[in-house]
């Protein structure tokens, strides 16, 4: 099963699209569904010259061999530089710097010359820009300019998890198709002939997000998830400091972008079954964890644990500004350990 039959009903939606082009396309959803592999799919279906009756890209043509090869004249991918080195496809970095965690108001600009010359077969352009959410308010203004004069036979389309943190006038601008999670049946499905084992346990931890399923089923994002679910695990055995070192370790070992950013969205799920269990519901990502998670939960209260989640999004979002890991994950452990009674 490949992505466009996970996602058949949001592939039908773009391919009635595929007649009319809107100027812009905002394809947002959960993290982990495949957003971006459906976007990246329809773009290659657009700029295909031989596409399958399904609307799907031949693969066979000049064109889709120029996409192959990362070098089609009327594509452009902008994500961030951390993004691409994680993918394999290295940046040049002579300042030794680490590579942005966002789009750069550089990369938008440097689409000047891009949009104002003809295109190569006198097809369709298309800009991707994957996650949206990564564009500051400098960049997003910067590329608002280009939203504001359409131009013909050109399409953007940006792909977020996070559409609220879009400016108004980026969103208003663009046509939404909102990706919703797949069936769970079709995920487990989708997931066994991806070869992963326990597909209903990783689909629980991964939100119903088969993509990020398939990524924890391998070992890149266990070690994050298995270092932190072992410190919450300890209970009123938890040692703080000695917490934020052990997992300050595995963080700075990371080779994926945003360590922090994905060590508190973990963080978020795991309080949210807390939150559950306090109020007598069963847990939905940590299904593993379900006893200990009754147990943790009888010694504080539901009032403490939503007050604490709300603190939580102020924790997302110190991670996506330079700060000490150390220092911070000793505040959070800190805090963490005094939502529970010792006695």
């Amino acid at each position: 099963m490949n992505i466009i039959e996970l996602h058949s009903e949001a592939w039908a939606q773009l391919g009635a699209r595929r007649a009319q082009l809107p100027h812009a396309l905002l394809i947002s959803g959960q993290r982990g569904i495949g957003k971006f592999a459906l976007a990246r799919l329809f773009a290659e279906s657009l700029l295909c010259e031989q596409a399958t009756a399904d609307s799907q890209a031949c693969g066979a043509c000049v064109a889709c061999g120029w996409l192959a090869q990362g070098n089609h004249p009327d594509f452009r991918l902008l994500q961030p530089d951390a993004l691409a080195e994680d993918e394999g496809d290295a940046v040049e970095n002579s300042s030794k710097k680490k590579p942005s965690q966002q789009i750069t108001i550089a990369q938008v600009r440097a689409l000047d010359d891009f949009l104002h010359v003809g295109t190569h077969r006198h097809g369709a352009r298309v800009i991707l820009i994957n996650p949206a959410e990564a564009m500051n308010r400098s960049t997003a203004n910067s590329l608002l300019k280009s939203l504001e004069e359409p131009i013909a036979n050109t399409l953007f389309i940006l792909v977020t998890s996070e559409p609220q943190r879009l400016l108004p006038t980026i969103r208003s601008r663009c046509q939404q198709l909102p990706v919703p999670q797949p069936a769970r049946s079709r995920a487990e499905e989708w997931l066994r002939q991806a070869d992963v084992g326990d597909a209903a346990h990783w689909l629980a931890l991964a939100g119903g997000s088969p993509l990020l399923a398939v990524e924890l089923g391998g070992n890149e994002e266990r070690i994050l998830l298995d270092a932190l679910v072992a410190e919450m695990s300890r209970g009123s055995r938890l040692d703080p400091l000695a917490a934020a070192a052990a997992l300050d370790r595995v963080v700075k070992a990371e080779k994926r972008p945003a360590p922090l950013k994905r060590l508190i969205e973990w963080v978020q799920k795991w309080l949210f079954d807390l939150t559950l269990v306090s109020a007598g519901l069963p847990v939905r990502y940590f299904l593993a964890q379900a006893q200990f998670l009754q147990r943790q939960a009888s010694t504080t209260d539901t009032a403490i644990l939503l007050a604490f989640s709300r603190k939580t999004l102020q924790y997302k979002m110190q991670c996506e500004q330079p700060l000490n890991s150390r220092l911070f994950l000793e505040e959070f452990f800190l805090s963490y350990a005094a939502l529970f009674r010792t006695c």
